[in-house]
């Protein structure tokens, strides 16, 4: 293991030394020519390197800047410094989902507002199989992204809004220094959970904000409980997120700074921005040239999510278990539903039960077709009886997809009158861009004034919530 990090190193170093030896190079160059220095030319060149995606980013800067966020001092009065209350969720899921660590890290970060903590953030850690770059390339394994890099606002240390004292969140290392062990109490989720049954999510998280309000200690440490019978030891687990108990949060939820200081991150915004431009109409189809430069894509996009691949089985297993959509998209005011219907056995459904979810959760090419073309006529429906005059032109397709039928969808949806057609595939994401092209995809689905999406997804259930917050109409937000 030590041979191979060296020659990692190596490698790294070598990159960076030719990287330094050509800017001086074409520098020197420019200063020594007749012609005045194109500063356009050094820029493209420099981006070269930013763009090179052999290997992944070292968020360097990044990670500097979070650990000199203002509240990581001693001397800050109370309810932050040394005298401070902090909380760190040990338990929180790692390795998984990006959608299924971001709605746990949301949540606890209310639950920490709520209770008067400092919630502690840490890196999101990949799950191995999804991380964009294979492991004799990676920086660490298992490989992480700063969090920072992926969302903005409180949960990541930012600021809780003018007149509001709570404390703001902390990094682990701070928490190393500012909470010792022997300043720590630990609390095991198997002292808490059994006792709250089938309790909705809104009774979970009084029982924990009560104890974490209550508790005299600076610092709570919740550890998970590890083979004991709780195959998901977190505060709020599956059972809480991937059913009907989640909707009691919602109101408090919504509402709170959490969901509405929620942003998104610089490195986020800037692969949207660079990638603004495929989204233009061509100048052939606008009245005048003048009205592309006018447009704002994301006004006229319907964006729909179409995961395919490893979804398959995805869909088969929710079908077996009879499963209801997840998190926010259970919600009742949203226009499309789906109850599980009757019928089947433990972890067996009918062939016509078994159909009915593949008609939402894997749709036909037909069925996709029509769900768009239903969306796109309700929406602006919906919209020209509040008197507003929208259009509906530029289509950009959400997918892991790379086949050959994601180019017959392509085509198929120019017949159908959209001016663009775009897909996750087409955007040009420099190495920061790569790494977090999942939240690229989402915000630009936030952005969208119509979104479709998988009743059953986190990847979906997060969009709906930035867009709900938002305030993005109901009929905006459509399922399959």
């Amino acid at each position: 293991m030590p041979k191979v990090a060296s020659r990692r190193a190596s490698r790294r170093i070598l990159f960076l030394l030719l990287l330094v030896a050509t800017t001086v190079l074409i520098t020197l160059s420019l200063a020594y020519t007749s012609e005045p220095i194109n500063w356009r030319k050094v820029r493209a060149t420099y981006l070269v390197g930013s763009r090179n995606l052999n290997y992944p980013p070292s968020y360097t800067a990044l990670k500097k800047k979070e650990q000199g966020l203002p509240q990581h001092d001693l001397s800050l009065p109370f309810p932050e410094g040394r005298n401070g209350r902090y909380v760190k969720f040990t338990s929180e899921i790692q390795q998984l989902g990006w959608n299924n660590v971001l709605n746990e890290r949301l949540m606890d970060t209310f639950l920490a507002y709520k209770s008067n903590r400092a919630y502690v953030f840490s890196d999101y850690i990949w799950k191995d199989d999804y991380y964009p770059w294979p492991q004799e390339k990676a920086i660490t394994w298992p490989p992480f992204t700063p969090l920072s890099a992926l969302i903005a606002g409180p949960t990541v240390g930012g600021s809780w809004g003018p007149n509001d004292s709570a404390p703001r969140s902390v990094t682990e290392k701070w928490y190393e220094v500012v909470c010792p062990p022997e300043k720590r109490r630990i609390i095991n989720t198997r002292d808490v959970k059994p006792g709250l049954g089938d309790a909705t999510g809104a009774v979970v998280f009084a029982t924990w904000q009560k104890i974490l309000l209550e508790a005299p200690e600076p610092c709570i440490e919740i550890q998970p409980s590890i083979g004991e019978g709780d195959s998901y030891p977190q505060v709020f687990d599956l059972w809480v997120w991937g059913s009907w108990k989640v909707l009691s949060l919602w109101e408090a939820f919504s509402k709170s700074p959490v969901s509405q200081l929620l942003g998104t991150s610089a490195t986020v915004e800037r692969a949207v921005q660079s990638n603004k431009g495929i989204f233009a109409i061509p100048v052939s189809q606008t009245a005048n040239a003048h009205e592309v430069d006018e447009v704002d894509p994301f006004s006229h996009m319907l964006a729909i999510h179409l995961r395919r691949g490893d979804f398959n089985q995805a869909c088969q297993s929710l079908s077996d278990w009879n499963a209801t959509f997840y998190s926010w998209n259970l919600l009742e005011f949203l226009p499309d539903k789906f109850t599980p219907p009757p019928g089947g056995s433990f972890g067996k459904n009918t062939p016509e039960n078994e159909a009915l979810y593949m008609k939402h959760c894997l749709p036909s090419d037909d069925e996709i077709l029509q769900k768009i073309r239903d969306s796109r006529s309700d929406y602006l429906d919906a919209v020209n009886g509040q008197g507003r005059k929208e259009t509906l032109d530029i289509l950009y397709i959400l997918t892991n997809d790379d086949s050959d039928w994601l180019k017959g969808v392509q085509k198929n949806m120019l017949t159908e009158g959209w001016k663009v057609v775009v897909t996750s595939r087409d955007l040009v994401l420099d190495r920061e861009g790569k790494d977090v092209a999942m939240a690229v995809d989402m915000e630009i689905a936030r952005k969208a004034s119509v979104f479709i999406g998988n009743g059953w997804s986190s990847f979906t259930s997060n969009i709906l919530h930035r867009r709900l917050v938002d305030g993005k109409i109901p009929m905006s937000n459509r399922f399959y």
